[in-house]
């Protein structure tokens, strides 16, 4: 039982990790792609904010004079307060492009100064500057991937002088991404291992817990099958049945002692009924120095004698079995006079199965007994004695 506990709890909880494992990773692979949409979409939204906050803040047109770009009359190239500001805003990285190079910008290269002079993609300053299209999407800025938008700079006449940039680092998307997971995961972890806690004591006391209907028919069906019992109740058994033995062989050798001074019976009487056996039992008296061990037996008078036809004509019973014990079991089947199992004999005379089934079969070669063997609905024949 508590091996098949153990595999049932272990194939639970590895079954829920696998399902937390794949539900984390399931949840990983669609917030990954929304993270990308909605990262895109916000950046395009930005761009949209930055146009109109720069429109709102510094009225006039764009314009390049001397090189350096202006909007209306204030100057924005090398102006970092401007596209600071801007990122405060938004959240975002922020740049100013005059035709493809960066004239201010929040944007930092590897030794950490701003990336002024540095140049936009390729594939951005065709879209932007030469069709005049607004970019959206993936690109690369000072070698790192960013999720961007671009929009086109005009100047008054209509030409395309420089552009506007917007972006969301994926390093810092990923980051994020990794802390939901990560969240996730362990929430899911404390989920399961509480849910396998709760599924174990469950089991356990599913598997442990016999069913009513099992307990009804236990007498029937588990007498004579020897079933499985809890860890250490079979050892139990045979150290009782051990000591059993030890002192039935205790009882026969001082029942010897005490025979020398009677006389033996000279008849038998006939075999092959209860009374006859009880006749053949009646000059046994047993030991007072081991009324402790067989305490039952002394509630009857004594009753055995050597001169009985399955004895073979030896001065004992067969090895293992005991003249009082006999004596105690042969007295419980005269009062039930009726069909009847081991089991229920080994609870009227507060013996194990074990033993008493031994002195049933002796019982039932003396042709005292009959036995048969009564199915039950469910589980395997049990053996029934009938007395003769």
């Amino acid at each position: 039982m508590r091996s098949l506990r153990h595999k049932m709890s272990i194939l639970m909880l590895v079954s829920l990790i696998i399902l937390a494992a794949s539900l984390v990773m399931i949840f990983g692979w669609y917030m990954k792609d929304r993270l990308i949409v909605e990262t895109s979409s916000k950046a395009q939204s930005d761009l949209t904010i930055c146009k109109e906050f720069i429109d709102l803040k510094y009225p006039g047109s764009w314009v390049v004079r001397d090189g350096e770009l202006y909007k209306g009359t204030t100057k924005i190239s090398l102006n970092s307060d401007i596209v600071d500001h801007i990122a405060q805003i938004t959240g975002d990285n922020v740049t100013v492009f005059i035709g493809d190079t960066r004239a201010a910008t929040t944007v930092r290269s590897s030794n950490g100064d701003r990336a002024i002079g540095t140049k936009a993609s390729e594939n951005v300053a065709t879209t932007v500057l030469k069709n005049g299209q607004v970019y959206v999407g993936n690109a690369d800025v000072i070698g790192q991937p960013y999720q961007s938008a671009y929009a086109p700079l005009r100047a008054e006449n209509g030409v395309i002088i420089g552009m506007l940039y917007v972006g969301i680092s994926q390093a810092s998307e990923q980051e994020s991404l990794k802390r939901s997971l990560i969240t996730m995961g362990g929430i899911g972890l404390a989920l399961t291992a509480l849910i396998a806690l709760l599924a174990g004591l469950f089991l356990r006391k599913l598997v442990s817990s016999p069913s009513p209907e099992d307990v009804g028919r236990q007498p029937e069906t588990a007498t004579e099958q020897n079933p499985q019992s809890p860890p250490g109740a079979a050892e139990i058994e045979k150290l009782e049945d051990a000591f059993i033995q030890m002192a039935e062989q205790i009882q026969t050798l001082t029942g010897e002692i005490n025979r020398s001074t009677t006389t033996i019976h000279e008849s038998s009487p006939p075999k092959g009924s209860l009374n006859a056996m009880l006749e053949q039992l009646k000059d046994f008296e047993p030991s007072n120095e081991f009324s402790s061990v067989e305490t039952v037996s002394q509630e009857f008078e004594p009753l055995f004698g050597l001169d009985t036809p399955w004895n073979n004509g030896a001065d004992a019973l067969p090895k293992g079995l005991n003249k009082a014990t006999l004596n105690q079991i042969v007295h419980y089947l005269e009062k039930n006079r009726r069909p009847i199992s081991t089991e229920e004999v080994a609870e009227g005379v507060k013996l194990t199965r074990v033993t008493v089934r031994r002195y049933l079969e002796f019982l039932e070669q003396c042709g005292v007994l009959r036995s048969e063997q009564k199915c039950g609905t469910v589980g395997r024949p049990v053996k029934i004695f009938i007395p003769l």
